[in-house]
């Protein structure tokens, strides 16, 4: 979070009609972030206070006409691009001065500011903040007035401007600044503050989002009032919205004959991407890069934590009371999974629990219960209490209690500085840091607007966390809940993205702590030069119960084709997105930098990057100039002092190399396809089968490769769509593989062909269950599910069990090195009058089942003893007809063929076999229809 801004706007001519000056304060460069003391050897602080929250208008003027208010959002890839522009007249008899404000979201920069004045137009652009300083000294010494910018509401800052002008002057003033969407609790927010503060006869906001991969959904709740809930509207397609607000003139009016706006308040549109797949989404454009990564449908972590609240005496009254109302609520969201305790400190410190407790509805309800009882009174020793819940997270561990991949975490909610015991800000920082583990993090909550949050904010970002304000009043509970909703979800962690070798630079932070649900991690940096036409990564993460190795891909070309056709798209996305991540990390190491030269040499990066990139930094300001008969007008912009918050939540920025462990498809030797048969073989009078694999595929073909008879055996299999039929039913192992029917979409030839839709493989040895559909690929092992779609490749290890997917491919399941399946996805037209996707099913000859093997594959593990003979011709000449003696059975059977698809999915590879009739009646076991089973995870009863 910033601190409250000083935008400076200054001119320095005295003979002229208008002038405007605004009063700021300079940070010593030099200045590092452990030595900035008061008197008092405590931290200068970062304070809000209650009077800020004021009455706002976009423009000020006692006798103005304000001809136009438009704001511009171009959202594209997650990026916002905003203008906002006024046109005013000074309408009254004498000279006055005009006011331009503008609300922008803290965590917003502004990189352009222009302003027309009777023909005088000021052009802005981005300088160091020393030339700053000094045309500054220089404006006050001519004796210029002052005006000051501050921070005030929650979460935005204030532009103002004021310029002094005669009568009938006319002002034109446009304001550009750039931001980053921030993706909470499942969705993006995008906030504009619109307050023009009178009747405007031009109004009007409009929001435009191009998402290449689709989105999901946009709204645009009406916050503005009732009489505005049917102006605004939407359009939506795929990969583009619009959002407009245009109210007329009568409209705005706060009744129907009166003169003052109604449109007074927030704007709000929200909206969610499009994911293919848990792989993430990959764009480049422009020479740059940038990785999103949201993935969903996973089980979430286990948590430990240790909530540390401040009773101090300061917290009396409304903050405890809503305190206690959070602290309720968050306690019953807790899992049975997780484990907790309750640190409460003034002078002293309580332990509810020395150790922590299992999340049992018992304990909860005993939590609750004292946390009810507390009353506020005494100083605050936030140094002890911090380290007792290190401590008590380090014992848990050491004692076996917190789960290897379970996520530890301490959450200190304080209002106030220390007053009891070691009250050095700079000696609790460090030690706190000592004894963190690196698996721990910290998230501090400051109430109220007096709380240091410099401090509690550098505390969380040296220990993995993040820090959010939360203001006392009446809301202050729910923000507590919503921030804690944020981090109660944790689904990965140990999170690293990274690029082949020698593709790519500048990559900004890779490797994350956490990942919770909801969020979103954004990794971008710059292309290398290379005659590459795609570019691929690679994220390793740890989930619930599975380690995770995915790939995805994206070409170099695609997305700036495809923008150049956008009207309101904004072509420069990647590259500003890249540079604002980098900036904001920057500010952050900055912030935590423990010498005045490591401060020094990140400051001159963001310095450099900031003018490049013309973004108004802390540590640069915006130099305004025009020209009016041959003089030179200067204004500045200027930004905050100082910026602690990061760019990302979890770890502090690591973008440096790693190794890479490039995720390639190895594929088995049986997986490989099968050659074009020989003429021989297709007479059957001479068959190599280089494979041994047995094929179930298409409606469903069955082809049963026999290694010591050297020779394929095909049937199928007739039955209903919803079917459950098993193939692999093996106790000694542990291990039954099933498929579910689906049927086509309607008949053909008055039957409907039957395909495989949903292949189940389990492990009850191991409690793993894989279902691969035509749509998704769920993972179970108990309660923890995973899903993953088809749209990336990926790697999945659950306990002996490892799951390989191919994108758009293939999927290949091997258990414990000895059972091997391969599902293979085949795709038709959506709007094929018939046919549906379906699955095929591919598996060595030689996967090690125990004896009592059985299923319609398994049983053909203890291969029987099969003769053919008396081959004649058939009715059909290209197919010849024969008898087969096959347990105790002599069968008529017909030479013909059926596919392999693993060359060609397609048109697939012939493999000649001897067809079995009705079902494979005495070829299987039993009838077909005992092996129908109820559920996708059953064993095959005796036959």
């Amino acid at each position: 979070m910033k601190t409250p801004v000083l935008l400076c706007i200054l001119l320095f001519s005295q003979s002229w009609a208008f002038e405007f000056i605004i009063d700021g304060e300079w940070e010593s460069e030099m200045s590092g972030p452990l030595d900035q003391y008061h008197k008092s050897g405590r931290y200068r602080r970062n304070v809000l206070t209650s009077g800020e929250e004021e009455n706002f208008e976009a423009i000020q003027g006692s006798d103005i006409t304000v001809k136009s208010y438009k704001v511009e959002s171009r959202i594209t890839s997650r990026f916002a691009h905003t203008t906002v522009k006024s046109s005013v007249v000074n309408s009254g008899p004498k000279s006055q001065s005009i006011g331009f404000n503008v609300q922008i979201p803290k965590r917003a920069f502004i990189n352009n500011f222009t302003m027309n004045v009777n023909g005088i137009t000021f052009v802005g652009s981005v300088m160091e903040k020393t030339v700053a300083r000094n045309l500054y000294a220089q404006a006050r010494a001519r004796g210029k007035a002052a005006g000051i910018v501050r921070t005030n509401s929650q979460a935005m800052e204030t532009f103002r401007t004021e310029v002094h002008v005669p009568p009938g002057s006319k002002v034109e003033f446009e304001l550009h600044y750039q931001e980053m969407m921030q993706r909470k609790l499942g969705e993006y927010q995008h906030t504009l503050h619109i307050q023009p503060g009178r009747l405007v006869p031009l109004l009007q906001v409009d929001v435009y989002i191009f998402e290449p991969k689709g989105i999901k959904f946009v709204t645009a709740p009406n916050t503005l009032g009732e009489q505005f809930s049917d102006i605004t509207k939407i359009t939506h397609t795929k990969e583009k919205a619009h959002v407009v607000f245009k109210p007329t003139l009568q409209q705005q009016r706060k009744c129907e004959n009166c003169t003052e706006s109604a449109v007074d308040g927030v704007f709000t549109v929200k909206y969610d991407v499009e994911r293919e797949s848990n792989a993430g989404e990959l764009q480049v454009s422009d020479g740059h890069f940038v990785h999103f990564f949201a993935p969903s449908d996973l089980t979430p972590l286990s948590k430990n934590i240790v909530f540390v609240i401040d009773v101090s005496g300061s917290m009396w009254g409304l903050k405890m009371k809503q305190t206690v109302e959070a602290m309720k609520a968050i306690l019953e969201d807790l899992s049975m999974d997780d484990y907790f305790s309750i640190i409460d400190f003034n002078h002293n410190v309580r332990c509810w629990s020395e150790d922590l407790v299992q999340a049992s509805s018992i304990q909860v309800d005993e939590a609750k219960k004292y946390i009810q009882s507390i009353k506020p009174n005494g100083g605050t020793n936030i140094n002890e209490a911090l380290l007792r819940a290190v401590q008590m997270l380090v014992r848990a561990s050491s004692q076996g209690l917190i789960d290897p991949r379970s996520v530890s975490m301490i959450i200190l909610v304080s209002d106030g500085d220390p007053t009891v015991g070691e009250i050095k800000l700079s000696t609790i920082q460090k030690n706190v840091k000592r004894v963190m583990r690196e698996d721990f993090s910290l998230f501090s909550l400051g109430i109220g607007f007096d709380v240091d949050f410099d401090f509690l904010e550098r505390i969380a970002m040296d220990n993995r966390g993040v820090a959010q304000r939360i203001y006392a009043n009446h809301d202050a509970a729910e923000q507590l809940k919503a921030f804690y909703s944020q981090v109660s979800s944790p689904l990965l962690r140990t999170i690293t993205i990274h690029f082949p070798e020698n593709t790519v630079n500048n990559v900004t932070q890779n490797r994350f702590d956490k990942f919770f649900s909801g969020s979103e991690l954004i990794v971008a940096g710059k292309l290398q030069p290379s005659d590459l036409t795609t570019l691929q990564s690679f994220t390793t993460a740890s989930a619930a119960n599975m380690d995770m190795n995915i790939q995805t891909e994206a070409y170099i070309q695609e997305l700036d084709s495809a923008l150049s056709t956008h009207q309101h798209s904004f072509n420069g996305f990647a590259r500003q997105m890249w540079a604002y991540i980098t900036v904001n990390q920057l500010l952050a190491e900055r912030s935590l930098a423990s010498t005045a030269n490591k401060k020094r040499k990140i400051t001159q990066r963001i310095v450099a990057l900031s003018l490049e990139h013309q973004f108004v930094t802390p540590l640069t300001a915006m130099l305004v100039e025009g020209q009016d008969q041959g003089r030179a007008e200067r204004l500045i912009a200027d930004s905050p002092k100082d910026s602690k918050h990061g760019c990302c939540s979890a770890t502090a920025s690591s973008s440096g190399s790693v190794p890479v462990r490039q995720l390639v498809y190895q594929k088995p030797p049986w997986v490989l396809p099968t050659p074009a048969p020989t003429l021989g073989e297709a007479t059957g009078t001479h068959e190599i089968i280089p494979n041994h694999v047995i094929i179930v595929d298409n409606d469903p073909h069955f082809i049963i490769h026999l290694p010591r008879s050297n020779m394929d055996i095909c049937f199928n299999i007739d039955s209903k769509p919803g079917h459950i039929l098993n193939l692999v039913s093996d106790p000694g192992t542990g291990v039954t593989i099933n498929g579910q029917l689906v049927g086509s979409k309607k008949m053909k030839n008055n039957k409907i062909n039957t395909y495989f839709g949903t292949i189940s493989i389990y492990s009850k040895t191991d409690g793993v269950q894989v279902i691969v559909g035509t749509n998704r690929i769920d993972l179970m092992e108990g309660r923890n599910n995973h899903s993953f779609s088809w749209g990336a490749t990926a790697e999945l290890m659950l306990n002996r069990m490892k799951v390989t997917i191919v994108k758009e491919q293939q999927v290949t399941v091997e258990i414990d090195g000895r059972i091997s399946v391969m599902v293979l996805l085949h795709r038709v037209w959506k709007k094929h009058p018939v046919q549906v996707d379906f699955l095929g099913i591919y598996m060595p000859s030689d996967n090690n089942y125990s004896a009592k093997v059985h299923g319609l594959i398994g049983q053909f593990a203890q291969e029987p003893e099969v003769k053919v003979y008396g081959v004649h011709e058939g009715a059909d000449p290209k197919k010849k007809e024969a008898i087969m003696e096959v347990k105790g059975n002599k069968l008529a059977v017909t030479r013909g063929w059926q596919k392999d698809y693993r060359r060609d999915k397609k048109r697939g590879s012939d493999v000649y076999c001897w067809f079995v009739h009705n079902n494979g009646k005495g070829f299987v076991d039993g009838s077909y229809t005992n092996y129908i089973l109820p559920q996708l995870d059953s064993f095959l009863s005796a036959l």
